[in-house]
């Protein structure tokens, strides 16, 4: 979501990082990033009565508590806490410094637990009828000019626990990350361990899995044989920034809607895109992302 503005870093949280992250926002992001459209998206998904909302990580820019305090209202804005899920990406982890707050900002969007759980835990599990809603964090702090991410290896090993478990119990697993498990991504921009990441996918198995990052609708597949979607391949579907305004349709604010349904014994994934049509009007249905199941 990149949420706007933001501010210059108070003396106390004043890092080099976030001082050429913010020139970086005056000089472009700014002129870009429009927040009614963001507000525009969010009402028009209400009015179509989702389930569950996703939110797949960059929800700030600096990682400032002031920002953090934002990103919590806005959470709150989307439902219920119960009816949203959070998984943080590289802005959210922007410095070493962030963690600890960023760890404790969002427990009520990752955990079912009591409130006073003090941190979140990843991958997280929330069991939602039939679907399991599994959050990976690949948000990490990185150097100067990189936006790279890491699951680790103690992350992946958890992840292949709660999908193979998730899928003895017959359950859709939709897994949710910020940076794209592929491989072909930018040096400064891939997960780093994406080939990990996606041969756990591959050998446990997932229905679908949900990122940001890239700021653009892009779909990839992942061949497993202990995925339940029709065709033995795993989407792994990616959405442009909610804020972002740009004549490119590909690159311009969106938001998915995702329909699961099962057919006998295997699942279908339909995957929409509601938007605006262009870089002014209301938010209209865009080009299918995925067809996969009825409306």
């Amino acid at each position: 979501m990149h949420l706007p503005p933001a501010p210059w870093p108070p003396r106390d949280e004043l890092r080099l990082k976030r001082v050429l992250g913010y020139i970086n926002w005056k000089r472009s992001r700014e002129r870009i990033t429009d927040f009614k459209t963001l507000a525009l998206l969010v009402d028009d998904m209400h009015s179509q009565r989702p389930d569950h909302v996703a939110v797949t990580g960059d929800i700030v820019n600096l990682a400032l508590k002031s920002e953090f305090a934002a990103a919590r209202a806005w959470l709150n804005s989307l439902g219920a806490p119960r009816d949203v899920s959070f998984v943080p990406g590289n802005h959210d982890a922007y410095v070493r410094e962030a963690l600890k707050i960023l760890n404790s900002a969002f427990v009520p969007w990752t955990s079912d637990a009591q409130a006073d759980e003090k941190a979140a835990q990843y991958p997280f599990l929330r069991v939602r009828g039939e679907v399991a809603v599994i959050g990976v964090s690949s948000g990490v702090p990185t150097g100067l000019f990189m936006a790279t991410g890491r699951i680790g290896a103690a992350q992946i090993g958890r992840l292949r626990a709660i999908l193979a478990d998730c899928r003895t119990r017959g359950l859709i697993r939709v897994v949710l990350v910020h940076h794209a498990p592929v491989p072909w991504q930018s040096p400064m921009r891939r997960l780093v361990d994406a080939g990990e990441m996606s041969q756990a996918l591959a050998q446990e198995g997932a229905e679908l899995v949900l990122h940001g990052h890239h700021h653009k609708r892009m779909v990839n597949f992942i061949a497993s044989p202990n995925t339940q979607t029709e065709g033995g391949k795993i989407p792994v579907v990616g959405a442009p920034a909610g804020s972002i305004l740009l004549k490119d349709e590909k690159h311009r604010a969106a938001y998915h809607l995702v329909h699961l349904a099962r057919r006998g014994d295997k699942v279908a994934v339909n995957v929409r895109a509601r938007g605006p049509a262009g870089v002014e009007g209301e938010i209209a249905e865009l080009a299918p992302v995925l067809k996969g199941a009825p409306r």
